[in-house]
């Protein structure tokens, strides 16, 4: 499976790396390692392509939408508008059609020798300056006494993601450390849950192929791979990108700065013990994140058997995965207790949900139509939306298709499922950019929410007498303060948390001690989602929009 819609320097004609690494030094102004629009504009002025040609080049090249170009996005521009010059459509089918792009030659930029010549001169001049030798300047000390408040040095935000990490620090982390957010719903951010691959999660009973499920997509096993008609995968792994193949431990993985999975410390020692990262070099691994759970069983003893909070770790995993696959097998259409609790917790998340009705080639196409029948009934009875969810019918194993059971037209509805499902796999990286803003917004609200229920029940606690009967009957009636707030401040029911979990980490605490309303702090989360998103989002568009 090829994720990537960019052409590395390496699969470039030798004679032609040099030369696009040189332009991509001068276009990049600042030295930083990116094309930002504003270079990009006066760059790619000199192919004296139309603006809407250029407009469609950006758009093809920043398939990311990271409102920058990096090396490899340079080199796919330029090859665009080299296929420009020569009189083709730009689509972004243009990189997966028959033109070899390898052999594509050089574009056409007018004047480039002048602009050459002139970072030439100035770095020349550079050079001499930095050779003379001059006195140094005395300048007056400002006495250390009179500094009284430490200057932070401001993060230089060159790309979307740098702009969240800001807004977060700045407005919405306080809010959320100030009304316990953390606590309640999820922990607080770190610069690796922002830098993240986008992830996918496969969610699903034992035995039906979420492992093989994997294998197909890799076209290889991963490091640590186990699979059997028994449960086998006894633990959550996590398929990543690296420089060689080795797993490394859960406690190991949750302490790793670099990694986005701190907040799965919350779940204690017995979960890390079943957690595992699996790394391997993999183009397809290089783009997305895979992980593989366990097989969720049925009956409530193999629930208590679980060390750890089985649905508190798929709903972590959830907030942060980009898509979430169920996989279903036609012999396994039941959905038992934990399955449906484990299809529960994904509240929120109903957008990323998509079903794959696996191993579709062991029954014949009339008792296809009755399994199919039967999934979106039982389906229909956990997932609470009106919405009909995406299903797609396969085998995704290694394995031929069973002509004898499917017939030649199963086999053609086999081949396009799968390729539906590996094109929406593949759009994926594309929706990154979009998903992290969608999640940080979403996220903004129900912190703003939280404080507005935090700061409700801080106000009907008694100033003296009687406040542990006064929490105790908060508690019992929770639901009812909930819908206090929301007809106060006028919210969506839909954006409140449930009312059993934050019961239930409620008894935890004392009520006495939450904060007050800060209007302030709801202000600057209001200006961050009413103008400092939108600013961002405007800084980093397509430079070719009008």
């Amino acid at each position: 499976m090829e994720t990537s819609s960019t052409i590395s320097i390496g699969s470039c004609l030798k004679e032609h790396q040099k030369i696009y690494k040189e332009w991509f030094n001068i276009a990049d102004s600042d030295g930083d390692g990116r094309v930002s629009g504003n270079d990009a504009t006066k760059f790619f002025a000199m192919s004296k392509l139309s603006r809407q040609e250029l407009k469609q080049v950006w758009a093809v090249a920043d398939s990311k939408r990271q409102g920058f170009l990096g090396l490899s996005e340079f080199i796919t521009a330029m090859k665009l508008v080299s296929l420009a010059q020569e009189g083709h459509e730009i689509t972004s089918d243009l990189l997966k059609g028959s033109i070899d792009m390898k052999s594509v030659e050089l574009p056409v930029l007018e004047g480039l020798e002048n602009v050459v010549s002139k970072q030439k001169v100035s770095k020349t001049n550079v050079d001499v300056e930095d050779n003379v030798v001059t006195k140094p300047q005395v300048t007056a000390k400002t006495p250390w006494f009179k500094s009284k408040s430490i200057i932070k040095p401001q993060v230089n935000v060159v790309t979307i993601v740098d702009g969240l990490k800001r807004l977060y620090t700045e407005k919405l982390k306080p809010l959320e450390v100030t009304y316990r957010f953390n606590d309640f719903a999820s922990p607080v951010l770190t610069s690796s849950d922002f830098d993240a691959k986008p992830m996918v999660m496969l969610l699903g009973q034992y035995s039906t192929g979420k492992t093989t499920f994997i294998k197909h997509l890799l076209g290889c096993d991963y490091p640590g791979a186990h699979i059997g008609p028994e449960p086998t995968t006894d633990r959550f792994v996590v398929a990543m990108s690296g420089p060689d193949e080795r797993t490394i431990p859960g406690n190991t993985m949750a302490v790793q700065a670099d990694m986005p999975f701190n907040g799965l410390t919350s779940f204690g020692g017995a979960f890390l013990s079943k957690f595992e990262c699996s790394q391997m070099p993999h183009p397809v691994l290089d783009q997305i994140t895979l992980v593989d759970t366990p097989g969720v069983l049925s009956g409530e003893k193999q629930r208590m058997q679980r060390s750890y909070d089985f649905t508190g770790v798929i709903s972590w995993f959830a907030s942060k995965c980009d898509m979430i696959l169920l996989l279903f097998d036609p012999h396994k259409l039941d959905i038992s207790d934990e399955f449906k609790r484990v299809i529960t917790s994904l509240r929120g998340n109903e957008d990323k949900i998509r079903v794959v009705l696996n191993k579709a080639d062991q029954v014949d196409t009339q008792q296809l139509m009755r399994v199919y029948g039967a999934l979106m009934w039982s389906l229909g009875k956990v997932l609470n939306t009106p919405e009909v969810v995406r299903v797609y019918i396969g085998s995704f194993n290694d394995k031929p298709i069973n002509e004898v059971a499917v017939g030649p037209i199963g086999k053609e509805l086999f081949e396009k499922e799968q390729n539906d499902l590996l094109a929406d796999l593949m759009d994926i990286p594309k929706k990154a950019c979009d998903r992290k803003i969608n999640e940080f917004v979403k996220r903004a609200r129900a912190a703003k929410i939280n404080a507005y229920i935090m700061s409700h029940l801080k106000k009907e606690m008694p100033a003296m007498m009687g406040k542990s009967k006064a929490q105790q009957r908060l508690m019992d009636n929770l639901e009812e303060e909930f819908g206090k707030v929301q007809r106060e401040f006028h919210l969506p029911a839909g954006d409140f948390p449930s009312v059993e979990h934050f019961r239930e980490v409620l008894g935890g605490y004392n009520i006495d001690k939450f904060e007050k309303l800060k209007p302030k702090m709801i202000q600057a989360v209001d200006d961050m989602l009413g103008y400092d998103i939108p600013n961002l989002l405007k800084k980093f568009r397509n430079p070719y929009d009008n």
